[in-house]
Protein backbone atom coordinates (compact mmCIF):
# COMPACT_ATOMS: atom_id res chain seq x y z
CA UNK A 1 0.00 0.00 0.00
CA UNK A 2 1.39 3.27 -1.28
CA UNK A 3 1.47 6.03 1.31
CA UNK A 4 2.85 9.41 1.49
CA UNK A 5 3.49 11.01 4.77
CA UNK A 6 4.26 14.83 4.94
CA UNK A 7 6.14 16.70 8.00
CA UNK A 8 8.21 20.11 8.81
CA UNK A 9 4.89 22.35 8.40
CA UNK A 10 5.42 24.94 11.23
CA UNK A 11 4.73 29.39 11.60
CA UNK A 12 7.66 31.63 10.59
CA UNK A 13 7.73 35.38 10.08
CA UNK A 14 7.98 36.38 6.42
CA UNK A 15 11.78 36.67 5.10
CA UNK A 16 12.16 33.14 6.69
CA UNK A 17 13.11 30.02 6.09
CA UNK A 18 11.34 26.48 6.54
CA UNK A 19 11.72 22.97 4.95
CA UNK A 20 9.34 20.28 4.19
CA UNK A 21 9.84 16.42 4.01
CA UNK A 22 7.82 13.97 2.63
CA UNK A 23 8.52 9.70 2.73
CA UNK A 24 6.96 7.64 0.31
CA UNK A 25 6.55 3.82 1.17
CA UNK A 26 4.77 0.64 -0.49
CA UNK A 27 6.44 1.27 -4.19
CA UNK A 28 7.99 -1.38 -5.68
CA UNK A 29 11.54 -0.62 -7.47
CA UNK A 30 10.23 -0.81 -10.64
CA UNK A 31 7.61 2.18 -10.02
CA UNK A 32 9.98 3.76 -7.83
CA UNK A 33 12.79 4.53 -11.07
CA UNK A 34 9.69 5.63 -12.92
CA UNK A 35 7.41 8.06 -10.44
CA UNK A 36 7.57 11.64 -10.20
CA UNK A 37 6.56 13.71 -6.74
CA UNK A 38 5.83 16.95 -6.73
CA UNK A 39 4.79 19.94 -3.69
CA UNK A 40 1.37 21.03 -3.98
CA UNK A 41 -0.43 23.81 -1.31
CA UNK A 42 -4.00 24.89 -1.41
CA UNK A 43 -4.50 28.63 0.33
CA UNK A 44 -7.32 28.85 2.58
CA UNK A 45 -10.67 29.53 0.56
CA UNK A 46 -8.41 28.49 -2.76
CA UNK A 47 -7.84 25.14 -5.11
CA UNK A 48 -4.88 23.85 -4.87
CA UNK A 49 -1.77 24.07 -6.78
CA UNK A 50 1.50 22.55 -8.11
CA UNK A 51 4.29 24.73 -6.72
CA UNK A 52 7.18 22.03 -7.35
CA UNK A 53 7.98 18.85 -9.33
CA UNK A 54 10.51 16.27 -8.98
CA UNK A 55 10.80 14.24 -12.53
CA UNK A 56 12.04 10.43 -12.16
CA UNK A 57 15.34 11.40 -13.91
CA UNK A 58 15.41 14.00 -11.12
CA UNK A 59 14.98 17.22 -13.62
CA UNK A 60 12.63 20.03 -11.99
CA UNK A 61 9.97 22.27 -12.42
CA UNK A 62 8.52 25.21 -10.57
CA UNK A 63 5.75 27.41 -10.66
CA UNK A 64 6.45 31.04 -11.59
CA UNK A 65 4.81 31.78 -7.32
CA UNK A 66 7.53 29.82 -5.97
CA UNK A 67 10.63 30.02 -8.61
CA UNK A 68 13.82 31.40 -7.18
CA UNK A 69 12.68 30.56 -3.75
CA UNK A 70 12.07 27.02 -3.14
CA UNK A 71 13.99 24.15 -4.01
CA UNK A 72 12.36 20.42 -4.49
CA UNK A 73 14.87 17.51 -3.74
CA UNK A 74 15.22 14.08 -3.10
CA UNK A 75 17.30 11.50 -1.08
CA UNK A 76 19.50 8.88 -3.65
CA UNK A 77 16.92 6.49 -2.91
CA UNK A 78 14.23 8.95 -3.63
CA UNK A 79 12.15 7.67 -1.21
CA UNK A 80 12.24 11.02 0.76
CA UNK A 81 11.13 14.24 -1.27
CA UNK A 82 11.78 17.66 0.56
CA UNK A 83 10.72 21.41 0.05
CA UNK A 84 13.01 24.00 0.99
CA UNK A 85 11.07 27.27 1.40
CA UNK A 86 13.28 30.63 1.15
CA UNK A 87 11.82 34.17 1.37
CA UNK A 88 8.83 33.15 2.41
CA UNK A 89 5.72 35.42 2.07
CA UNK A 90 2.20 35.62 3.79
CA UNK A 91 0.62 34.59 0.53
CA UNK A 92 2.94 31.40 1.04
CA UNK A 93 0.35 30.36 3.60
CA UNK A 94 -1.40 27.50 3.83
CA UNK A 95 -1.79 23.37 3.50
CA UNK A 96 1.08 21.81 1.62
CA UNK A 97 0.59 18.27 0.08
CA UNK A 98 3.14 15.83 -1.45
CA UNK A 99 2.03 13.54 -4.01
CA UNK A 100 3.32 11.06 -6.61
CA UNK A 101 2.00 10.38 -10.06
CA UNK A 102 4.14 8.30 -12.84
CA UNK A 103 3.04 11.19 -15.87
CA UNK A 104 5.47 12.62 -18.45
CA UNK A 105 4.65 16.21 -17.76
CA UNK A 106 6.84 19.56 -19.31
CA UNK A 107 5.90 22.03 -16.28
CA UNK A 108 3.88 20.87 -12.64
CA UNK A 109 1.22 19.19 -13.20
CA UNK A 110 -2.73 19.72 -12.06
CA UNK A 111 -3.59 17.99 -8.78
CA UNK A 112 -6.22 15.61 -10.91
CA UNK A 113 -2.22 14.29 -12.21
CA UNK A 114 -1.23 12.48 -9.20
CA UNK A 115 -1.99 9.46 -8.34
CA UNK A 116 -1.38 9.38 -4.34
CA UNK A 117 -1.57 12.18 -2.03
CA UNK A 118 -0.21 12.77 1.39
CA UNK A 119 -2.81 14.15 4.26
CA UNK A 120 -0.68 17.33 4.14
CA UNK A 121 1.32 19.57 6.87
CA UNK A 122 0.60 23.51 7.42
CA UNK A 123 2.34 26.63 6.64
CA UNK A 124 1.58 29.47 8.13
CA UNK A 125 3.74 33.14 7.46
CA UNK A 126 3.07 35.74 9.34
CA UNK A 127 4.42 39.29 8.39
Amino acid sequence: QVQLAESGGDSAQAGGSLSLSCVASGYTYERIIRRCMAWFRQAPGKSREGIALSRHDGTTEYAESVRGRFTISTNDDRNTLYLQMNSLKPEDTGMYYCAAGFGAWTRVPPPTAMDYWGKGTLVTISI
